[in-house]
């Protein structure tokens, strides 16, 4: 989730429980703390890329790390805040916003490791995706009034705005999921696995991406409010196995890394279809339709004792732009 949705996700959580001579204090404590769990984005090694990949979403979002994390954004707002809040009070708003950081996080398309260091899964409920604007702009208005005008009824509409959009997607996740489904059986597939997200900025428009015989199929769903579902059928692949296609190479750095990558994809693994170097994550595109990776490894066998490269693929062409809109809009 973005940072300016976490900062006010936060200062949401603080507002609803703080008292009339400490509320702005409160807020701006909480709208800080919430974003300082996203500092690990900045925990790089250039001598090996895959480094941030794994650690941004994991120790500073897991739910055990919650008191620590919540005491370092103490440690940094009590020269700011010293002169508004006792310590106690700092901690606690610290405490009650910095733990909202994984869990709206774990509501996101992307996932994040609540759990560790006793699971490393990424829990992602695909309930919105990582940025969405009118689920943010709804937050803004509410703890943007509360916060000029003091009253926490205000904050906690915050609350029931958030509550409300997140159902919505759980309803919405499910019609598409449905409408996969569907789809598969029309073709005579029996899913093994799947996943089902929302594309960028929207409830709407959704991403399935299911395996059926060592093959990946990517649809987008269209899901209005008052319409049946739209299935615009997209583009399948062969799985990537890792073990069977780089055998020769099993104990060499590059064949660690690959099976790093292949945990953080968990397995959902598809070559570049321009690039046969380069090996992705088939759950994440630019268009719902599409297994072109938003972002993979670039494989160097000539190299197997380097590190892998880790590489995006963001196409923003103006086609790419317009077919997006097109599935978005149900055309």
């Amino acid at each position: 989730m973005d940072p300016l949705t976490h900062g006010l996700v936060g200062a949401a959580a603080t507002q609803s429980i703080a008292g009339g001579k400490t509320y702005r204090a409160a807020a701006f404590t909480g709208f800080v703390s919430a974003m300082l769990a996203d500092l690990d984005f900045f925990i790089h090694n250039p001598a090996d890329p895959l480094l941030n990949i794994e650690i941004h979403r994991q120790f500073t979002h897991s739910l055990i790390f919650i008191p620590t994390g919540a005491l370092i954004a103490c440690g940094i707002l009590w020269w700011v805040m010293r002169k508004h809040l006792s310590f106690r009070e700092l901690y606690l708003y610290c405490l009650v916003s910095y733990g909202t950081a994984g869990l709206m996080d774990a509501a996101t398309s992307y996932g994040t490791m609540l759990l560790w260091p006793f699971d490393t899964t990424r829990y992602a409920w695909n309930l919105i995706s990582v940025v969405d604007p009118v689920f943010t702009a709804g937050l803004l208005v509410f703890a943007g009034i509360s916060f000029f005008k003091k009253e926490k009824r205000i904050a906690r509409l915050a609350w029931a705005w958030l509550f409300l959009y997140l159902a919505i997607g759980l309803v919405q996740r499910e019609r598409a999921t449905s409408s996969a489904h569907e789809l598969a059986e029309q073709r005579g597939h029996t899913i093994e696995r799947i996943d089902v997200k929302p594309t960028i900025g929207n409830l709407l428009l959704w991403r399935s991406t299911y395996e059926y015989d060592d093959r990946f199929y990517a649809d987008g769903i269209q899901v209005g409010p008052f319409s049946a579902p739209l299935i615009y059928q997209g583009e399948s692949a062969d799985r990537v196995h890792p073990a069977e296609v780089f055998d020769p190479y099993m104990a060499s750095v590059m064949y660690h890394d690959i099976m790093r990558f292949s945990r953080l994809s968990e397995e959902y693994l598809v070559f570049h279809p321009e690039r046969p170097d380069v090996i992705g994550d088939a759950r994440y595109s630019m268009l719902p339709t599409s297994l072109t990776p938003l972002w993979g490894i670039r494989v160097d066998t000539d190299e197997p004792e380097e590190h892998v490269d880790f590489l995006y693929f963001r196409d923003t062409a103006p086609e790419v732009r317009r077919r997006f809109l097109h599935m978005l809009l149900g055309r």
